[in-house]
């Protein structure tokens, strides 16, 4: 009898009629302006990934130029300084993630423990105003307090320690990479955090607090395992980024000295393509990151699949 009745229950359609058609047309606008701007500009500049098919020449254009199959793949691997690339983007990725990926996590739970209200809005606000802050002008103010003559040097002075000249030595290299990331995008990354914290039931903090849980036990017990679905999606998304280590940072402040570690897929795509004219292994190289960046998604979402986390798809 009740599959029967499972049988006879039939979905609702969805129905659009022209009253609520235009009861909500500027949402609708505005739904076909973003999707027609995701088309022209994430879409149909992917026709252009045929250049890294063909000895592309700006004269002849994509229809004509003379195809040449895979050769430009070929080179990139058989090319030491790309393969050194490579090393120096994923490095530098995994250790940008990492680093502002904890730090945002501690700076959102540290922010939620401030009992302050005004307190805790001002420090938000500080840590995010970097955020808006351009790669130069962040770079300018890491050269200026990293120099010679910088306050950093000048501190090591007042310690009775040498003074150190961080652009000349390759080993602090990915280190300030890493420290102009999280002081830059930490305070902005948090935000999200700080709204998952604030939709945390209350009530399983003062049942915790009356199991004689302290502070570190509420974010170790409650806090934590809370933000653990975000956390998985975040991470998951951002996996996606490893391959995007920048490119600002690394060509302001990288130099001759620094150069076996501070050059990237980017500036690889920027020296060939733009400096050398060669269009074709330019985008040769950026389909290789796209390619990487798509399957550490895919790797990553099917292994958070198969461990029962959360998942993007």
């Amino acid at each position: 009898m009740s599959a029967n009745k499972n049988k006879l229950i039939k979905p609702p359609k969805i129905r659009f009629s022209k009253k609520e058609v235009k009861r909500q047309w500027p949402l609708l606008v505005w739904s076909i302006v973003f999707f027609a701007y995701g088309i022209i500009f994430n879409y149909i500049p992917l026709a252009g990934w045929v250049m890294a098919f063909q000895n592309y020449k700006p004269k002849t254009g994509l229809f004509h130029s003379k195809w040449i199959g895979l050769d430009k793949f070929k080179f990139l691997f058989s090319d030491a300084n790309f393969l050194l690339d490579i090393r120096n983007t994923l490095a530098m990725g995994i250790l940008n993630l990492v680093s502002t990926f904890v730090m945002a996590i501690l700076f959102a739970i540290l922010l939620n423990e401030l009992k302050s209200r005004g307190g805790k809005r001002v420090v938000q606000t500080i840590s995010y105003l970097p955020h808006f802050l351009s790669w130069i002008i962040v770079t300018g103010i890491l050269h200026d307090a990293l120099s010679a003559s910088g306050i950093v040097n000048e501190l090591l002075g007042h310690l009775g320690q040498s003074p150190i000249n961080f652009f000349a030595e390759p080993k602090y290299f990915w280190g300030i990479v890493a420290f102009a990331n999280v002081w830059k995008e930490t305070g902005w990354n948090a935000i999200i955090y700080l709204a998952a914290i604030t939709s945390i039931d209350p009530n399983l903090y003062e049942a915790a607090k009356i199991d004689g849980a302290g502070r570190w036990g509420q974010i170790r017990h409650i806090t934590l395992p809370s933000l653990r679905p975000t956390i998985m999606i975040l991470l998951l998304m951002n996996i996606g980024w490893i391959l995007n280590a920048g490119f600002e940072v690394q060509y302001i402040l990288g130099n001759g000295l620094v150069k076996r570690v501070s050059e990237t897929i980017d500036i690889y795509t920027l020296t060939w393509g733009i400096s050398q004219n060669d269009y074709s292994l330019g985008t040769a190289a950026g389909i290789f990151r796209s390619a990487v960046s798509i399957a550490l998604i895919l790797i990553s979402n099917y292994v958070a699949r198969r461990t029962g986390e959360d998942k993007l798809f």
